[in-house]
This record gives structure tokens, sequence and C-alpha cells, in this order.
């Protein structure tokens, strides 16, 4: 793991999860792989191997940077902007 100048950016606490699942998966009617948590508003997506890859989106349309698994037991985070965990 490497730190990044966007996690220490991060609101705090971590925002609280808008979704149990992601939202657009539900709408397109596919099924998500793994979840994401947006650690600037709570967005959940899901992961690049789903169909639809509604984190990357979510980064895409918003520049949010930093995510983490919102998959049980996982605790890392994603930085889009550096391409690496942080």
């Amino acid at each position: 793991m490497s730190d990044c100048p966007h996690v220490s950016a991060l609101p705090r606490p971590e925002p609280v999860p808008l979704n149990v699942t992601c939202p657009g998966c539900l709408a397109a009617g596919t099924h998500p792989v793994q979840l994401r948590l947006c650690l600037v508003c709570g967005h959940v997506g899901c992961c690049d191997s789903s169909p639809l890859q509604h984190a990357t989106e979510h980064f895409e349309e918003t520049g949010h940077p930093v995510m983490r698994s919102f998959e049980p037991g996982e605790s890392w985070r994603w930085c889009f902007e550096d391409g690496s965990i942080v």
C-alpha cells in the first residue's frame, strides 16, 4: 500500500453508504460482481469486473478519487487518480 495526497483530503468519519448494493446494476438488471464505496460521498458502485463498471463511472463523473471495498471482511482502498491501493 502507498500513501497518496487524496487520502488526507477524505472526510472523517467516512460517509455513510447511500445504498446496500449498486443502484446502477439494479436499474440495468445486471449483477454487481464486487461492491465499492466512494469515500467522498458514500456512493456504492460495482467494480470493473462487473458488466457496467459503475464505481469507475462514478469516479469519471464526479472526480471522487478514493473508494474502498464494500465487501464483508475487506478494508482496502483504491485511488483512481494514482492507480494504486492506498
